[in-house]
């Protein structure tokens, strides 16, 4: 073969190999993702307990059904923007729950409300009554990434996060929240979230794509090769 062929056959194997490390990367992230969801399936069809008797781990908290009762306080009610729901833009209501007998509140997430700028709500709208039980899941808060300083409206909020609740509630909230479930079509309440669905993500296709570009990479390097012996053969022939 000619150099330059040896040359690029061997970038093409280098090429495929990375295609194929990378395909091999995805297959792994299937395969945590699935066990991930096994975990959390089996949480999910768990019977719903008190709040109070999740267990500390968050891990092992995440997305177990819940109950909490209370009273809700509306003043330091968070509105988190830019929340779509079916394509309309809104936001979701965060409201801390005093409960009986404890100076930490629980966090809910009362569900999602209309808003054409996905930002600035009646919130005295959407108030439901004062003391309630709450049945749902338990959600856990989103990463720090800054405080959110909205001349609009002191109470909103980029993120449920910690740092962003810490610096717009006076007192103490627990170490995850609950997101309330129930009928998303009240014109009486906030549109309730539903159970989230599982999936494996994107990481089936991802791997298939990085194994077609191996693919194509090696049959490129077999075409050169293939198409050099054939004129190798021609110009032997017409000697």
């Amino acid at each position: 073969m000619q150099r330059r062929t040896i040359f690029f056959c061997a970038l093409a194997i280098g090429t495929a190999a990375v295609f194929v490390r990378f395909g091999l990367w995805q297959v792994r992230r299937l395969h945590e993702r699935q066990a991930r969801n096994a975990v959390v399936a089996t949480q999910q069809r768990g019977a719903p307990v008190a709040f109070v008797e999740l267990p500390a781990d968050t891990s092992a908290a995440h997305y177990r059904p819940a109950t909490v009762r209370g009273r809700f306080d509306y003043e330091y009610e968070l509105v988190v923007t830019s929340r779509t729901r079916r394509g309309s833009p809104g936001v979701e209501l965060i409201t801390p729950m005093r409960v009986a007998g404890s100076d930490t509140a629980v966090l809910v997430n009362r569900g999602w409300v209309y808003s054409p700028d996905g930002g600035t709500v009646d919130r005295a709208r959407w108030r439901e009554a004062d003391s309630v039980r709450v049945e749902g899941y338990v959600e856990l808060y989103a990463p720090d990434a800054g405080i959110t300083r909205s001349a609009a409206d002191p109470r909103i909020v980029r993120r449920v996060s910690r740092q962003e609740v810490a610096s717009k509630i006076p007192y103490p909230v627990a170490r995850y929240y609950v997101v309330s479930i129930g009928d998303s079509m009240s014109t009486t309440h906030p549109a309730r979230r539903e159970i989230p669905a599982l999936d494996d993500g994107p990481h089936r296709s991802y791997a298939v794509q990085w194994f077609c570009f191996a693919a194509i990479a090696l049959g490129g390097a077999a075409a050169v090769v293939l198409r050099e012996r054939q004129e190798s053969r021609r110009s032997g022939h017409g000697d």
